[in-house]
């Protein structure tokens, strides 16, 4: 097969986007199918650097005014047998597939259902809605949509009632390099970063969004610290830059040496952050697949994370499930099942399977086969 991949405009900060992408370009040439790979263009990009409050305006330039067409005319020049949008916010693009058989990835309504105000205390400003309405349309168009978990797919038909899409759930592979390290690697990851190599952590692996819950994640290890048991062991902390209220918060709990915050970093350190890691604290409020739950399992971590879909879905029964929404009853929870920790890790080498590169391959090749006889 001849397959165009639409990617994510490269300037933007998509870590989990732009990898996804990359894992089915790598996937399916090594299959033997003859894949292209096309990005927005960067025209206004190259100057956002020096004109920093501006580079999300020059970014919405090239993908939204320059975007559709370049798009439209590196696919005409490619002829592939079916395209692949990539990412449901870029919903827009399935109009560059021109008559070619198309088909979307959604990974979550998240941004669009925080748009339509379904998440009581959040709003989106006016050109987020805009945004979002666009991104909407798109998708309620959309002949062929791949969802990440049942429940993305219960989402999207929610949300689109009238849709008449052929929806499929073709759960994400785990992307190379997470299995467990060896003591030396996880030592070394831990000097590199100027941690403890001695002391005991909890990892949480986030960015700053609302569903995240990063700050959730503070008031829950605060509640564990009032334990015994717990009053020895870190909490570490992977992603972007804290926000303010995270900063004043760990300030007014005193706990600025038991919390550390480590930026944006590879795979590799992630990699032995989770080896290293006595759990994973994860408790997302929303999530559309919830990566780095099948990556902690990757890596012989137990997970903590949230009781609610699709984590129970994607972590299955090979994680400790707590109520985010109480970090109280959260840390009891957590302390009561801390000695299941054990069968909690051999468990989630066993959920592993579900998550094959080789399986999100072989789904994603059959969906193409069946969308381009359907020739829609």
């Amino acid at each position: 097969m001849k397959i165009a991949l639409i990617a994510n405009y490269r300037p933007d900060q998509s870590y989990s986007m732009h990898g996804y992408a990359a894992m089915l370009g790598q996937g399916l040439r090594g299959r033997g199918h003859d894949v292209e790979t096309v990005h927005p263009p960067i025209v206004f990009g190259r100057v956002a650097n020096d004109h920093r409050p501006f580079a999300k305006w020059f970014g919405y330039i090239d993908k939204y005014l320059f975007g559709i067409s370049s798009l439209r005319r590196k696919i005409r020049r490619f002829d592939p047998d079916i395209v692949h949008v990539c990412d449901h916010s870029n919903s827009m693009y399935l109009r560059s597939a021109g008559d070619k058989p198309r088909v979307i990835t959604c990974h979550d309504l998240i941004a669009v259902n925080t748009a339509r105000g379904r998440y009581p205390g959040l709003s989106t400003r006016l050109t987020g809605r805009i945004q979002q309405r666009w991104i909407a349309r798109g998708l309620v168009q959309a002949p062929h949509v791949i969802c990440d978990s049942q429940k993305t797919a219960s989402d999207f038909r929610l949300n689109f009632p009238n849709s008449r899409a052929d929806i499929r759930v073709i759960y994400l592979g785990l992307r190379e390099g997470f299995s467990v390290r060896s003591t030396a690697e996880i030592r070394a990851a831990l000097t590199a970063l100027g941690l403890s190599t001695e002391t005991p952590y909890l990892l949480h692996v986030g960015h700053n969004g609302w569903y995240k819950n990063r700050l959730g994640a503070m008031r829950i290890y605060a509640n564990l610290r009032q334990f015994p048991e717990f009053q020895s062991v870190m909490l570490v902390m992977v992603g972007r830059a804290w926000t303010a209220p995270m900063h004043a918060f760990c300030g007014q709990s005193k706990l600025r040496n038991w919390v550390a915050e480590v930026r944006n970093t590879s795979d590799s350190i992630l990699s032995a952050l989770y080896s290293g890691a006595e759990a994973l604290l994860f408790p997302s409020l929303e999530e559309g697949f919830g990566w780095p739950m099948v990556e902690a399992q990757a890596c012989g971590c137990p997970v903590i994370t949230t009781n609610r879909p699709p984590m129970t879905e994607i972590a299955g029964e090979a994680a400790i499930l707590i109520d985010p929404s109480n970090p109280c009853l959260a840390a009891q929870t957590i302390r009561e099942q801390w000695p299941r920790r054990a069968e909690v890790r051999e468990a989630g080498f066993r959920n592993l399977k579900r998550f094959s590169p080789h399986a999100m391959l072989d789904a994603c090749c059959s969906a193409y086969e069946s969308i381009i006889a359907a020739k829609c």
